[in-house]
């Protein structure tokens, strides 16, 4: 594999290809060489703001097209990209910029304001970008300046960091590195078929891993079109699916399709490929989708520190409720969750997983990383699972408590510390529970004093988490069931509160 670094093995090859790259919700059509002649100028902009090899760049921005030159900037600059959801609010960005220090933060220009402070004392530059592509960061492109040279990078060499919520409530941010990302993408190009031919249908955000380092860069690796959209609109996918051949999406998309009168066998008569993942796709959306379209669901399993982990083949059987095979490189193991042992084929047990997709370690936060990465290379995911006799992976647990909702993954703890600081709150305990749009809902079950004001906390926990990690419904009971050992049983909330969203 090249050791030029990402820029050069995923974007220059496309220095002079006239072939339309990105086309946008308004009609616009950029070509590779337009997208990257655009990214050189932005990469002008960073330097000029004193980006240099090594440095981060936060962006939290609305998806366009302007956003996602700024990942190849970086890439060009030798910087890293640190790419932040846009539902986090300024408490958690607070926490976040202080933690990355990044040389440079992108925002929208409506929240520059209130963010300047914020930035500030984490030693960033603001820039502003919004959804049309306007700000001070284009503002700032200066024609007439040379771009700046392409920054040779090393394999081991920082790429991006992208922060995952940790269960201690502190996010963690994942070191990925030029081998992550160009492995990965090399990987899932070849094994999912992926070629200059391809149109692929893009309604994922590019602040997550998902949406960033598997739909793009995969498609930059095979030179395929990317029709690329700022949010999921079952109306519009379907006006434009008879034009594309792919689709990478999580269960939600999936199951707002099947919703969707307009969407059969017709409209998806031009598609080889549906992909999901995220979060896990239940098998009746797999079988509603094979006997409403004639084609199968591909499901495959990655998480923020592995990149793609396995993947059902391409070619051969797409099975219901497993996430495939290790990819070409990555080594799976199952072991016993408090020893570590490897387990026998076919038992259950903790996943953990080694190769090049696996990511260097947790920036500033080497005993996390210790904690979590073995010595042999080999990361606790957390995730526990089996592998068949034909080596197809089920998940089926998971041990860190997660919640994945809508293709988001929330960890319960983050949202708890907040909550048991709220007046008359003793303790909480946050849990997914069965969503038939979501996959999981999230709730949170307070033990709480007579005084307790649900609407107040309510409104009080909007303007201090994002959007998505909210709990929709809230339940006060006296005390929390607990076990022997005095651990909260979030089994029982689960069951006791499963019809939440029924």
């Amino acid at each position: 594999m090249s050791t030029s670094g990402l820029y050069a093995t995923l974007f220059e090859p496309h220095t002079s290809n006239s072939k339309a790259f990105l086309v946008l919700d308004d009609g616009r059509s950029l070509s590779f060489r337009e997208f990257l002649k655009l990214a050189r100028s932005i990469a002008g902009v960073l330097q000029r703001h004193g980006v240099v090899p090594g440095d981060r760049v936060a962006v939290q921005a609305t998806k366009s097209a302007e956003a996602l030159a700024i990942y190849a900037a970086c890439a060009r600059l030798g910087a890293a990209l640190l790419p932040l959801n846009t539902s986090y609010t300024s408490d958690e960005l607070a926490y976040l910029l202080g933690n990355a220090e990044p040389r440079v933060f992108v925002c929208d220009p409506t929240d520059a304001e209130q963010l300047e402070p914020v930035a500030r004392s984490a030693g960033s530059t603001v820039l502003t970008l919004d959804a049309n592509g306007a700000g001070t960061l284009i503002d700032a492109i200066d024609p007439d300046r040379p771009a700046p040279d392409v920054v040779p990078r090393d394999d081991d060499d920082l790429a991006a960091i992208l922060y995952t919520s940790g269960t201690t409530g502190k996010p963690k941010g994942a070191m990925l590195t030029n081998r992550n990302l160009i492995s990965n993408a090399q990987v899932l190009t070849a094994l999912w078929q992926f070629t200059d031919n391809d149109v692929l249908l893009h309604a994922l955000p590019i602040f997550h891993t998902h949406g960033l380092f598997v739909a793009m860069n995969v498609a930059l690796a095979s030179g395929a079109t990317v029709r690329f959209m700022q949010t999921f609109n079952p109306d519009v996918i379907i006006e434009e699916m008879p034009r594309a051949t792919t689709m990478m999406g999580v269960p939600t998309f999936y199951t707002r399709l099947l919703a969707h009168d307009g969407f059969d066998q017709d409209v998806a008569g031009h598609m080889r490929l549906f992909v999901s993942g995220s979060a896990p796709l239940l098998a009746e959306t797999h079988k509603e989708f094979e006997v409403r379209t004639g084609l199968r669901i591909l499901e495959r399993y990655g998480m923020t520190e592995t990149n793609m982990i396995t993947s059902n083949p391409y070619k051969g059987e797409r099975r219901a409720g497993t996430v495939g095979m290790p990819l070409e490189g990555v080594e799976v193991s199952i072991t016993d969750p408090v020893s570590g042992t490897p387990l026998d084929q076919g038992a259950r047990g903790m996943i953990e997983v080694r190769g090049p997709n696996v990511f260097a370690g947790y920036w500033r936060m080497p005993e996390k990383t210790a904690e979590e990465k073995r010595g042999n290379g080999f990361f606790i995911t957390g995730d526990l699972g089996e592998i068949d006799g034909d080596g197809y992976l089920s998940i089926v647990g998971r041990a860190k408590d997660l919640i994945i909702s809508g293709g988001y993954n929330i960890y319960p703890k983050e949202i708890e510390l907040i909550l048991d600081d709220m007046p008359n709150v003793i303790e909480s305990a946050v849990v997914g529970v069965p969503h038939a749009d979501m996959g999981e809902g999230v709730i949170a079950v307070l033990a709480a004093s007579n005084g307790v004001d649900v609407a107040q906390i309510e409104a009080q926990i909007k303007t201090m988490v994002a959007g998505f990690k909210r709990p929709r419904r809230f339940y006060v009971v006296e005390s929390l069931p607990r076990n022997t050992m005095g651990k909260v049983q979030k089994n029982a909330l689960r069951d006791q509160f499963g019809d939440a969203f029924s």
